[in-house]
């Protein structure tokens, strides 16, 4: 199935949710950024396995929220590799003096992830990251996902961003 963008689909299941990965998976390749924007349970993390089980990539999907972000390898010779993200410590916390970090205090921390020496070889998925990653690389794929109050059933949007190259504004 060629998936195309942007898009939305209703995902009944966790395993919708995967399959929807596995599809977006076939839109990406090293140096692309896929931006996960939604509420705690909405399937970030389980469209995010998908995404992994798409590229190929080597080890389990879980949510790296204590490690910050994780690495998993290519499944194969030249294939890309997969960096998972958690933005949601960077995103939810405060300044030291009780002030809400600004885009340019985010922007600092993810620089400290040196995520930039992943984008030559990996995918780099961020949870939390709506927002503010978006101003930091050119055309990231943004994937909003929604979950029912009264059911289980969930629903994606995704679509490219675009903004012109430069320098993130803080």
């Amino acid at each position: 199935m060629t998936i195309e963008v942007p898009g939305a689909r209703t995902l009944p299941t966790v395993e919708d949710t995967r399959q929807l990965g596995v599809e977006l998976a076939a839109l990406l390749g090293a140096g692309d950024v896929v931006v996960l924007d939604g509420p705690l349970g909405a399937g970030k993390t389980a469209l995010t396995a998908g995404i992994a089980a798409g590229l190929g990539v080597r080890g389990r999907v879980t949510s790296p929220t204590f490690v910050i972000a994780r690495r998993h390898a290519p499944g194969a010779p030249g294939g890309p590799g997969l960096v998972h993200v958690d933005a949601y410590r960077l995103v939810g916390g405060e300044n030291p003096d009780g002030s809400q970090p600004s885009s340019g205090d985010l922007a600092d921390q993810l620089e400290s992830l040196d995520l930039d020496s992943s984008l030559d070889h990996d995918v780099v998925v961020v949870e939390w990251g709506a927002g503010f990653v978006e101003s930091l690389v050119a055309a990231p794929l943004v994937v909003t996902l929604q979950r029912g109050a009264e059911t289980e059933v969930r629903s994606a949007t995704w679509r490219r961003a675009g903004r012109a190259p430069g320098p993130a504004v803080p």
